[in-house]
């Protein structure tokens, strides 16, 4: 693409959402069946630490059914092919892009697979179940929690994120409702830098106005279409399914 050099791409639920991950919210304002407030509070985890960690348990036994779709490819493949600089940022929690091969990315909302001491903040993969009170590899506290960033604490990596989107030329949004902040914001700073912006999404989000260009459909569409413009190849490359 001519004058792109440096990209930064977010990814939300709904990018996942064709692997068989549920989306955040479900009919009535319930993930997966739960009041958000009962499971992504530091507080809820404060008042019941058994169901919040159960929770957690529950959807990263999910992680082992499920595999990357072509959007999460074409994505590795971006990662592995584009010149210049690219960061992925996702808003998910499982690891989708990763087993796709992705590399240049981070998780700005924290990993299923991963536990946070809340002693002494270290982290350490996990793939099992996190009984509360597990013992902490590093300080040896038995104050081990899902490595999830709870509603109220801060995102990950906020500086990298601001840089990359202060340098980028191209802004791209996968997926996202465009209501969660401050993810959400994402578009507006990009643009004041002077980035080209762009949304892929099944339907229009909350931010949509604030793109130069929306594309609605499915992520296992537009995305491969994307990456082949981007690149410079033929769109078939990335579908059906997986290479």
């Amino acid at each position: 693409m001519k004058g792109i050099r440096n990209i930064v791409v977010l990814t939300g639920a709904g990018i996942s959402a064709e692997s068989g991950i549920a989306t955040f919210r479900g009919p009535g304002g319930l993930w997966e069946g739960h009041r958000v407030e009962d499971v992504c509070t530091p507080e809820a985890l404060a008042a019941d630490a058994e169901l919040v960690h159960r929770f957690y348990d529950v959807r990263r036994a999910a992680l082992a059914t499920v595999v990357p779709n072509a959007a999460h490819d074409a994505l590795a493949r971006l990662d592995a092919e584009w010149p210049g600089e690219l960061l992925i940022v996702t808003q998910n929690v499982d690891d989708l892009h990763e087993r796709a091969a992705a590399k240049r990315m981070l998780h700005m909302h924290g990993e299923l697979r991963s536990a946070l001491c809340a002693a002494c903040g270290s982290r350490e993969a996990w793939s099992g179940d996190l009984p509360p009170g597990s013992a902490c590899g590093a300080c040896g506290a038995g104050a081990l929690r899902p490595d999830i960033v709870f509603f109220g604490e801060m995102p990950y990596e906020m500086e990298r994120i601001e840089a990359a989107l202060a340098r980028c030329d191209l802004f791209v949004s996968i997926g996202t409702s465009g209501a969660v902040y401050p993810a959400a914001g994402f578009v507006q700073t990009a643009r004041h830098y002077g980035a080209e912006t762009l949304e892929l999404n099944l339907d229009p989000s909350a931010g949509s106005v604030f793109f130069a260009e929306s594309r609605m459909g499915a992520a296992g569409v537009l995305v491969p279409d994307w990456v082949a413009e981007v690149l410079g190849w033929d769109g078939s490359t990335f579908r059906p399914g997986r290479s």
